[in-house]
């Protein structure tokens, strides 16, 4: 988008990341020559079975698989869905996060300003091998689902291991959802044990979930045990749910047991069921395997955020997103993880700050809204926080616009990788992300991920270069999903990504390559904006709206127009404003004169609304797709998917729709 460089790593930041250690082995082993990144990128996609092999054996340092890799890497490489990686090989999930058993630091944890307590790595493996007595005892078994409706409490996580050191599946919903979006999900795969919380807190405010706890346990006869974890309440009475236990008397038989037993599993064995969060419909359920999860997760963890034995890794989530999953897996690469639930804007919105400094935090994970927010808030971290030991700042969610460049730079801190990262549930991880040793670029995601061969196609399948498109992957990745469940033929698979380029991965960003081989999102290919037949990202137009004080968030769809016979698509945007102001003809026309100004005619809107809330889903992303059925008079099926459901109907029935 510039030709101006925000950041730049020093020589000695080059020479010290661990994907410059990993570079120079692989060239040593497989005699190639590999000068710079871009060279290593086109080896990992050019060699697959060498780059993804030298990523197991932890090549350079860089944090190896622990497992029986097997002899054969790659089978049916031509084949995308089809292709299979490691069949021979064999490994257990847990056994590579739990790599060690000492008194450091394995997970610290903040519920707010509230709570704060942390476990060693040698208390994180007693905790794991207790709950993992305990559901062997229930009988659970590899392919059995355990599953947890929980804050982002350490007890997740124990939980999760715990299941993965069986081969059991893991799925898991934050305590947000109601009762009908957990039954959406959860009723789907069938659970044999369900972790759920008494409650959580959020901006000071203390919410309860066992009213609904035996509600949701009535909907699911698969569940045989739930355990309950004490955190916001001391008594409980827990008469009205069924099968329930609290979480201590559940472990209290096997307090003495003090060793794991990690089941040796196939690499495509099932880890994660994960969600997607459209409000299309009931959710897919999207199931990950253990090898090509961890395998993808060290990669990024390692050789694109620089996460080194010690460092200490956060990322602001809910066990609704799977930024939950992609945090946890830190503990592969030898990290401290560092949990946070609650508001983000907790404490006079200095919360995330304070735990960084609190905690020597290195690698500091948000989402784009987030930093928006601070800059709206005027937040100027750097002068009321020290950060030194912040090197990485990530950023996901939505694209992160320029500006929020422009902020991070001159408002949090001058030297750090700021990593805006984009993939997403349906791959547990990313398409393109940061790197530690190229520069960040104003406006761009710095790389596309190793291994990951990501084009941006038009229309009709060619690739292009400087312009936009479709993100597309054209050769298999070990991340890729295992299947769907209840999908055995693999319809609702292929259907998903493979129907518009058979054979080739079709994501649904819209995008754009750039001359320094970074990547700009422009927003989701389905909320596309088509005014006179001309695609336009949504993220082009927020980004200049949301630059004026007066607007807090913004959503755009297009409208078929006119509503009766149409023939086109109108640009119609909604506007939530600081509290006490109202939109009036001054206010709109400047909202288009920036617009017209800083992007083309076709990206001015017809019609300027203001709305009192913008819904989103629980993972913080606006939904264009669900305002655009409100306004078309189309169902929302899914809203439980909602943060806030309600929002909605301040875009239904308007009457300057229809003028």
């Amino acid at each position: 988008m510039t030709d101006q460089a925000l950041w730049t790593p020093s020589a000695e930041r080059v020479a010290n990341a661990t994907v410059t250690a990993f570079r120079l082995a692989a060239e040593q082993r497989w005699g190639v020559s590999l000068p710079d990144y871009d060279a290593l990128y086109a080896w990992s996609v050019a060699q697959p079975g060498q780059f993804w092999v030298s990523v197991w054996d932890g090549e350079g340092g860089s944090g190896g698989v622990i497992g029986a890799r097997g002899e054969r890497v790659l089978v049916d490489a031509d084949r995308m869905p089809g292709a299979q990686w490691f069949p021979d090989a064999r490994l257990n999930f847990a056994q590579n996060l739990l790599r060690a058993r000492d008194d450091q630091d394995a997970i610290v944890f903040w519920g707010e300003d509230r709570v704060h307590n942390r476990l060693t790595r040698a208390e994180l493996y007693r905790a794991v091998a207790h709950f993992a007595a305990a559901l062997r005892a229930q009988g659970v078994v590899a392919g059995d689902r355990v599953a947890a409706y929980m804050p982002n409490l350490p007890e997740t996580v124990i939980a999760m291991l715990a299941a993965a050191s069986i081969g059991a599946v893991f799925t898991s919903a934050s305590p947000d959802f109601g009762v009908q979006g957990v039954l959406d999900r959860f009723g789907q795969t069938a659970p044999k044990v369900l972790l759920a919380c008494d409650g959580y807190y959020y901006n000071g405010k203390t919410v309860d979930v066992l009213g609904k706890l035996g509600e949701i346990v009535g909907g699911l006869p698969s569940v045989e045990r739930v355990v309950v974890v004490p955190y916001v309440h001391h008594d409980h009475d827990l008469s009205h749910v069924p099968h329930a236990r609290m979480y201590a008397d559940f472990i209290a038989p096997f307090r003495l047991v003090d060793d794991l037993e990690f089941a040796a599993l196939p690499f495509d064995h099932p880890l994660y069921i994960m969600y997607s969060s459209g409000t299309t419909g009931v959710p897919k359920c999207i199931v990950h395997g253990a090898g090509g999860t961890l395998l993808q997760h060290l990669k990024e963890h390692r050789l694109h955020a620089d996460v080194q034995p010690g460092d200490r890794v956060f990322y602001f989530t809910t066990c609704g997103w799977m930024m939950w999953n992609w945090l946890v897996s830190a503990l592969a690469a030898e990290a401290t993880v560092l949990l946070y639930d609650g508001s983000p804007f907790a404490a006079a919105n200095r919360i995330l700050f304070d735990y960084a400094d609190s905690e020597r935090m290195t690698h500091f994970g948000t989402s784009a809204k987030f930093l928006d927010a601070a800059a709206k808030f005027g937040l100027k971290p750097r002068e009321s926080h020290r950060l030194d030991t912040v090197r990485v700042l990530l950023s996901t969610g939505s694209p992160l616009v320029a500006e929020g460049f422009d902020y991070v730079y001159r408002e949090i801190k001058a030297d750090l990788q700021l990593s805006s990262i984009s993939g997403g549930t349906d791959i547990v991880s990313c398409f393109v992300l940061g790197s530690p040793v190229r520069p960040v670029w104003r406006g761009e995601i710095q790389c596309r991920g190793l291994g990951m061969a990501v084009e941006v196609w038009d229309e009709d399948g060619r690739p292009l270069r400087g312009e936009k498109g479709e993100l597309v992957c054209t050769r298999p990745f070990p991340a890729m999903p295992v299947g769907f469940w209840n999908d055995p033929d693999g319809s609702k698979y292929r259907a998903a990504y493979f129907e518009r380029f058979p054979g080739v991965w079709c994501h649904g960003d819209f995008c754009e390559l750039t001359a320094h081989g970074g990547v700009v999102i422009y927003g989701r290919s389905d909320a596309t904006l088509n005014p006179g037949g001309v695609r336009i990202g949504t993220a082009e137009i927020y980004r200049q709206v949301e630059q004026l004080a007066e607007v807090v968030e913004s959503l755009v769809i297009g409208q078929d127009w006119p509503p009766q016979n149409p023939s086109d698509v109108r640009v119609v945007l909604f506007v939530k404003l600081r509290e006490g102001l109202v939109l009036d003809e001054a206010l709109v026309e400047r909202i288009r004169r920036t617009i017209r100004e800083h992007t083309t005619p076709r990206h001015v809107p017809a019609k300027v609304l203001q709305v009192a809330d913008i819904p989103r889903t629980k993972s913080g992303k606006i939904v264009e797709l669900a305002v655009r059925n409100v306004v078309h008079g189309r169902p929302v099926k899914n809203q439980e998917a909602l943060a806030n459901p309600e929002a909605l109907v301040h875009f239904r029935d308007r009457a300057e729709l229809h003028s």
